[in-house]
């Protein structure tokens, strides 16, 4: 299947040369020669790349809000920028906002091909790692064979062929975002989206917006999450976090089926089905005044309770196993041999639960690569006994648990970068390019997080 390329450029013989170059080359070619006939094509169809000149016939519009346009639709999509009077500002500019590269006019044939190939590829590569790490982390697999997983997966066995609306409740990592997963494959809206909303990671002022959307004055529109949800699952992640005042917008939403973009003046319908998790007890709040009663009954018309690893650890040996095999094949290494009667893997206790256990397998499955059985269960009691000794200091538990949102997120992305950073011996591009950043980004963000060179 050939690829679809965009070149936008309101100079005839710039667009004709580069429109000829890629056709030779088998392409796809659509043209645009304005501003309003490269957004119409854009709207017609999203292609899987576009050469954007910088100038372009409006004074209020160029080509760097076409950038903006398509990379609000999909970030993944390569856009070449070119001009033959730009500033370097401008480049840097094009850059920072997800611009593949930036080429500076007259430019050659072999140059533009060689950017055109460079950028396909490297958008097929992430695209490539997305569905892997889809696979991986949302492979709809429930692991276990404890009481508490066999009832969950005989209540999703059941919500196969309802609407009902589900509040599924449980510790951080416990595997929430799994269970919504599997009730929206298995239910009548499995082709329609399933779409995410956190709300812990949203600024107070932005829930409505990405709820709800908004209109702006120049005729453009910012879809929320309930409208990009539309026939499919919503998923609010968190939902304790909806400030109060937005929860009564929520529910109206919930009686109604309809709602108002911000700036909007027409009624949007919709149909979703909507589930929730959080990971607060809800009960306490709504009898705090912290959330709405009558919000609440309208999210818990069936609870799901996931319990923490700690209480199940008959599910452990199932899955180190199962995230043994999925970690070994998207790091592309042997699978380590963990011994699963490790006295230590079940005297633990597990704060992060299942996402910890995950991040555990997946760090001894990097660092173990071609090590013995014996070094690698050494591997394992160091990693378990170091982080005991911290659960063991009760300050620092406190600590970490009331940690502000900023703090924990930085303590992630700690964590995080190093990992990625030993996985790729060090190497910044390769690091910047498999996380999906650009290599100065990468810098300044290791730089402020104070992590130095991994040897």
């Amino acid at each position: 299947m050939h690829k679809d390329v965009l070149v936008i450029d309101d100079n005839p013989d710039i667009r004709f040369l580069i429109c000829n170059i890629l056709k030779e080359q088998n392409f796809d070619v659509r043209s645009a020669a304005n501003f309003d006939q490269a957004v119409l094509e854009i709207n017609k169809k999203l292609p899987d790349l576009a050469v954007i000149d910088i100038k372009l016939d409006k004074a209020d519009k160029d080509g760097i809000d076409l950038l903006k346009l398509i990379i609000s639709k999909n970030k993944l999509t390569p856009v070449i920028m070119i001009s033959g009077h730009a500033t370097v500002q401008i480049a840097v500019e094009a850059i920072r906002l997800g611009a593949y590269e930036f080429i500076e006019k007259p430019f050659s044939t072999e140059k533009i091909l060689n950017y055109v190939n460079r950028a396909l590829e490297n958008a097929s590569l992430k695209k490539e790692k997305d569905f892997i790490e889809n696979k991986l982390f949302h492979s709809f697999e429930l692991i276990g064979k404890s009481s508490s997983i066999i009832k969950i997966k005989k209540i999703i066995e059941k919500l196969s062929t309802s609407e009902s609306r589900i509040l599924i409740s449980g510790p951080t990592g416990s595997g929430k975002e799994l269970v919504a997963r599997k009730i929206h494959k298995n239910s009548g809206r499995s082709k329609q989206p399933f779409v995410i909303l956190n709300a812990a990671l949203l600024k107070e002022k932005t829930y409505e917006k990405e709820l709800f959307g908004e209109e702006f004055e120049d005729g453009n529109v910012s879809f929320g999450a309930l409208e990009r949800a539309n026939k499919g699952t919503l998923l609010i992640d968190e939902v304790s976090e909806i400030p109060f005042e937005t929860q009564a917008n929520v529910l109206r939403v919930l009686i109604d089926q309809k709602f108002k973009r911000l700036n909007g003046s027409k009624y949007i319908n919709v149909n979703i089905r909507l589930i929730s998790s959080t990971s607060k007890n809800l009960n306490e709040l709504v009898e705090i005044e912290k959330f709405r009663e009558d919000l609440f009954h309208r999210l818990n018309v069936v609870p799901i309770e996931l319990t923490s690893l700690s209480s199940r650890t008959e599910d452990i040996p199932l899955l180190i196993k199962y995230f043994k095999e999925k970690l070994s094949e998207i790091n592309g290494v042997h699978e380590p041999k963990i011994d699963i009667k490790n006295d230590n893997l079940y005297t633990y206790s597990w704060p992060g639960n299942v996402r910890e256990l995950r991040n555990l397998v997946e760090r001894v499955t990097i660092l173990s690569a071609n090590e013995s059985k014996e070094n690698i269960n050494k591997l394992l009691d160091d990693i378990l006994s170091s982080t005991k000794s911290l659960e063991n200091d009760q300050s620092l538990i406190e600590k970490s648990f009331s940690s502000p949102l900023k703090e924990a997120r930085e303590h992630f992305e700690k964590e995080y970068l190093t990992t990625q950073l030993k996985k790729n011996h060090g190497n910044i591009s390769k690091t910047a390019d498999f996380i999906g950043m650009e290599r100065s980004a990468l810098h300044r963000k290791l730089k402020s997080l104070g992590i130095k060179g991994i040897n």
